[in-house]
C-alpha cells in the first residue's frame, strides 16, 4: 500500500493533490496486449499496445420502400469500434517496482507470455521484470531498436523535430515533417556518444563516436563539485559562468586575434584558467566550463561526421539531451559555431521513447502495415521546458511521469501530389507559439466556446443519463489541456488553431463523443434538400456571366452555415429558419477582402479544366445549396469532379458517409449529377482527416492516386478551417480556388476586414501561367 501512495504522490517535492493517479498514467491496462520495456540508467520507458473499444457515429440510408414521410433522411446508430492504440510511459527507476506491482494486479488478458526489453538497464531489472510479472524477458539490441523508433516518430508525428533557440521569443521552433527523412545523422549522448548514419529503414551503420559524453559530464562534474545528481549538475551549470575558469582568446592576446579570424570571447582552454590562478572556483562556474567543453567537443565532433558524409539533416538524443535546455543550448551553439550556421542542430520531442517505440518494431504488425498512426492529445503530457528539478511546478501536472500515446489509424496518409514543394509545406497560417496576441486570443476564444460544446455533447445523447457526467469530465480534462498550453505553448509541437481543434476532438472521443453535432446535420441536411432543386432551376435562367457570379455567391454563403463559429452558431440558434437568401445578404459586397474572382472569370472563358479536385466543408446548406450546383456546373462544362471530405466526424464538417447519402439524393432529383455518377465523372473520396482544418501533407493514400490517375489540374479548398487557419500559403503545382466567409471579427480585423468579409484567392503557379 505504501509503494501505490507513493505512486500517486509523485517527487516527495511536488504537490500531492496534482498528480495523476496510476490508472490515469497506465490507462487502458485491461486491455494490454504486448509488452515492451527500455530501461536506462536512471529512467525506465514502459511501451504496451493495447485495443480501445469506443463509439463511432455511422450513418445508414434507410430502406426506401419503408420509408415514411417526414422520416429523417438516413439512419444514425452509434456503434462500438476497436482500434489500436500504443501507451508510452516514462518515470524515474526508483518507481519501478511499484509500477510492476501495479500493472501485475491489472493485468487480465495479455496474451504474451514474453516481454521485449532494450536498454543498459534490461540485464540488472531482468529477475525483478520476470518475477513480478510471470513474463520472460527478451532482450533486443539497443542501437537498433533507437533508430527504428527515431524512424517511426519522424514518419507518424508531425512537428517531432525541433530547433532550440534559448533566447528566441519561442525557444522551440518545430520543423514540418519531411516527406523522406533520410539520410540522417543520429547523435545518441549516453554515458558515451554513438555517432549513427541512417540512410534507410533497415540501413544504419555507426560511423563514430567518442568516451567523452554524458558520462564523463556526470563523473567529472561529481569529482569537481561533490554533486552527485545529473539534474542539480546541470541547475549548477545553468547559474554558472565559465568565462571564470576557461581562458578566453583575448585572456591570450588581450583581444581578437584577426589574422586567425579568432574573437575574442571565444574559449582558447577550457578550465585553463584554473592552472594559473590560485584561487577558490565556484561549483556552478566549474559546472558550466564542463558542460561547455564536452558540448564542444560533442559538436565538432558532430559537424566533421555531417561534413564527411554530406548530411545536414544531425539529430540529437539521450540522457545527456532529454529535454534539458542547458544541454540543448550549449549543443546548438555548438554546432552553429562550428558549421558557420550550414546545419542545425535537431531535437526531438519523444527521444526519451525511442528504444522502447522500436523494441515494438520486431513485431512487423503492430507499427508497420498499412497504417499512419497519431498522438491522441488527450493522453499525452506534452512537452515540457525544463527537467523535473529545474522547474518543479512545470513537472506537478503529472508528477514524476509522462505518458506519450498514439492511435493507430485506419488508412496510409501521403502527401496530396499537387504540393509545389512537399518540403516546405506548412499547413498553418499562423503559428501560436510565436504570436502571443493571437495565442491569448484564441486559448480564450476556446475557452469561452466551452459550456457550448459541452451542452451540445449532452444535447447528442440525450437519452443516456450518463452523458452529464461524462460531458463534465470532457470539460475539465480540455479545460486543463487550454490551461497547459497557456504556460507551455509547445507542449505537442507547434501551437496552432488546428490543434487546439483537433485536441477538443481527441478529448471529445476519450469520452464518448464521437459526433455531438449528427442530429444537427442529419436535420440540416434534411432541410437542404427541400430547396436544392429550386435553386438549381433559378440558376439555370440565367445568362452566364450572371451565373457564374451567383454560382460563386451561392457557394460562399452556403459556407456562413457554420456550427465552428460562434458569431453564427449564435443566430442558428436563435433562428433556425436564417435562410440561404439571408446568408447571401449577409456577406460583404465587392470588392472582397481578397478578391480574385475576375480572374476566375477570365480563366473560366478558356478551355474546361480536365479535373477538380474540392476540399468540401460544412454539412447542410453548404454542400448541398452551395458546393453541389458549383460543381453541377463543372461537369457540364466537361470537367471531372473529386468530392473529398472527412474520413470522420468533425464539428459539423460533412463526412464521407453521409456525403454518400446525400449524392444519391441528389442524383435521384438531378440528372445531371445522376449521368456524373453513372459515368464516373463525378468522385467521393474520403481524405482521411477527423479534423475542421486540413493537413495536405497527411491525406488518405487512396485520395492521392485517385487525383494522379485523374490528371487533377483545379484544387478548390472551402471554409475558415480549411482556406484560412491551413493553406491558405500552400503553394499548389497546379490552379487553386482557396474561398471562405470570415465568420470571426477579431480574425476578420487581423486581416483587414470586417465580420462576413470574403476570402477568394485564385491562384495560378508560374509555371502553368502561360498555359491558357
Amino acid at each position: 500500500e505504501r509503494r501505490r501512495a507513493g505512486l500517486r504522490q509523485g517527487s516527495h517535492s511536488m504537490d500531492k493533490s496534482i498528480t495523476l493517479p496510476p490508472d490515469e498514467i497506465f490507462r487502458n491496462l485491461e486491455n494490454a496486449k504486448r509488452f515492451a520495456i527500455d530501461i536506462g540508467g536512471s529512467l525506465t520507458k514502459l511501451a504496451y499496445y493495447s485495443t480501445v473499444q469506443h463509439k463511432v457515429a455511422k450513418v445508414r440510408s434507410f430502406d426506401h420502400s419503408a420509408k415514411v414521410n417526414g422520416d429523417p433522411l438516413y439512419e444514425i446508430s452509434v456503434q462500438e469500434e476497436i482500434t489500436a492504440r500504443l501507451h508510452f510511459i516514462k518515470f524515474e527507476n526508483a518507481y519501478i517496482e511499484t509500477c510492476l506491482d501495479f500493472i501485475k494486479d491489472h493485468l487480465v488478458n495479455t496474451e504474451t507470455k514474453v516481454i521485449k526489453a532494450t536498454g543498459g538497464g534490461a540485464y540488472k531489472f531482468k529477475d525483478l521484470v520476470e518475477k513480478k510479472l510471470k513474463l520472460k524477458v527478451d532482450k533486443e539490441d539497443e542501437m537498433t531498436c533507437l533508430i527504428k523508433g527515431c524512424n517511426f516518430v519522424l514518419k507518424n508525428i508531425p512537428h517531432e523535430a525541433f530547433v532550440y533557440a534559448k533566447h528566441a521569443d519561442s525557444e522551440f521552433r518545430f520543423q514540418n515533417t519531411h516527406p523522406d527523412i533520410f539520410p540522417y545523422l543520429l547523435i545518441n549522448i549516453g554515458s558515451g556518444v554513438s555517432i549513427v548514419k541512417v540512410e534507410a529503414e533497415d540501413k544504419f551503420e555507426r560511423i563514430g563516436g567518442s568516451s567523452i559524453g554524458g558520462g564523463t559530464f556526470w563523473g567529472l562534474g561529481a569529482l569537481l563539485t561533490k554533486t552527485k545528481r545529473f539534474d542539480e549538475l546541470l541547475q549548477l551549470a545553468s547559474k554558472g559562468q565559465h568565462t571564470n575558469v576557461d581562458m578566453l582568446v583575448k585572456d591570450i592576446y588581450g583581444g581578437a586575434y584577426g589574422s586567425l579570424g579568432l574573437t575574442g570571447d571565444l574559449i582558447a582552454s577550457s578550465f585553463g584558467k584554473s592552472a594559473t590562478t590560485d584561487k577558490e572556483f565556484s561549483k556552478e562556474d566549474m559546472a558550466k566550463s564542463l558542460l561547455h567543453m564536452i558540448s564542444n567537443d560533442i559538436g565538432q565532433l558532430a559537424c566533421l561526421y555531417a561534413k564527411l558524409h554530406n548530411l545536414t539533416r544531425v539529430y540529437f538524443g539521450g540522457f545527456f539531451i532529454r529535454g534539458h535546455p542547458v544541454t540543448m543550448h550549449t549543443i546548438t551553439y555548438s554546432i552553429n559555431f562550428f558549421t558557420k550556421g550550414e546545419v542545425q542542430a535537431l531535437f526531438l520531442r519523444h527521444e526519451g521513447y525511442l528504444g522502447a517505440i522500436g523494441v515494438y518494431s520486431h513485431d512487423k504488425t503492430t507499427l508497420y502495415g498499412c497504417y499512419s498512426w497519431e498522438e491522441n492529445y488527450a493522453g499525452s503530457s506534452g512537452l515540457m521546458s525544463a527537467s523535473p528539478e529545474l522547474n518543479p511546478v512545470q513537472r506537478a501536472r503529472s508528477g514524476t511521469f509522462d505518458m506519450l500515446e498514439m492511435d493507430r489509424l485506419d488508412r496510409q496518409l501521403v502527401n496530396l501530389p499537387l504540393l509545389q514543394d512537399p518540403t516546405s509545406y506548412i499547413p498553418d497560417t499562423v503559428d501560436l507559439t510565436e504570436d502571443a496576441l493571437a495565442r491569448e486570443y484564441w486559448l480564450y476564444c476556446f475557452e469561452e466556446a466551452l459550456d457550448g460544446v459541452v451542452k451540445r455533447a449532452i444535447a447528442s445523447q440525450k437519452d443516456q443519463p450518463e452523458a452529464v457526467e461524462r460531458a463534465e469530465k470532457f470539460r475539465q480534462k480540455y479545460r486543463h489541456k487550454v490551461q497547459t498550453l497557456r504556460h507551455q505553448p509547445f507542449a505537442y509541437g507547434s501551437l496552432t488553431v488546428r490543434s487546439l481543434l483537433d485536441t477538443r476532438e481527441h478529448c471529445l472521443n476519450e469520452f464518448n463523443f464521437p459526433d455531438p453535432y449528427s442530429k444537427i446535420k442529419q436535420k440540416e441536411n434534411d432541410m437542404a434538400l427541400k430547396y436544392y432543386l429550386k435553386v438549381v432551376t433559378s440558376v439555370e435562367e440565367l445568362s452566364w456571366e450572371q451565373r457564374q457570379f451567383t454560382l460563386v455567391k451561392g457557394l460562399l454563403a452556403g459556407n456562413v452555415f457554420d456550427w465552428g463559429a460562434k458569431a453564427v452558431s449564435d443566430v442558428l440558434e436563435s433562428d433556425p429558419e436564417f435562410g440561404f437568401e439571408q446568408a447571401k445578404q449577409q456577406l460583404q459586397e465587392r470588392p472582397w477582402l481578397v478578391d480574385a474572382y475576375n480572374q476566375w472569370i477570365e480563366r473560366l472563358k478558356g478551355p474546361p479544366h480536365k479535373c477538380a479536385l474540392f476540399f468540401v466543408d460544412n454539412s447542410g446548406i453548404d454542400i448541398i445549396l452551395g458546393v453541389f450546383p458549383f460543381i453541377r456546373e463543372l461537369l457540364v462544362r466537361g470537367t471531372e469532379v473529386v468530392l473529398a471530405s472527412n474520413s470522420g466526424p468533425a464539428l459539423n464538417d460533412v463526412t464521407n458517409s453521409e456525403l454518400q447519402i446525400l449524392t444519391e439524393k441528389i442524383a435521384a432529383m438531378d440528372p445531371v449529377i445522376h449521368a456524373a455518377l453513372k459515368e464516373d465523372r463525378l468522385a467521393l473520396v474520403q481524405n482521411g482527416s477527423s479534423s475542421p482544418c486540413l493537413d495536405l501533407s497527411r491525406l488518405d493514400k487512396v485520395l492521392a492516386t485517385v487525383v494522379r490517375e485523374r490528371g487533377t489540374d483545379l484544387v478548390i479548398i472551402e471554409g475558415m478551417g480549411r482556406a484560412i487557419h491551413t493553406n491558405y500559403y500552400a503553394m499548389l503545382s497546379c490552379e487553386s480556388l482557396k474561398l471562405a466567409v470570415i465568420k470571426n471579427s477579431w480574425l476578420a480585423e487581423r486581416l483587414g476586414g470586417k465580420i462576413f468579409s470574403v476570402v477568394f484567392k485564385y491562384e495560378v503557379p508560374s509555371k502553368a501561367q502561360g498555359q491558357h
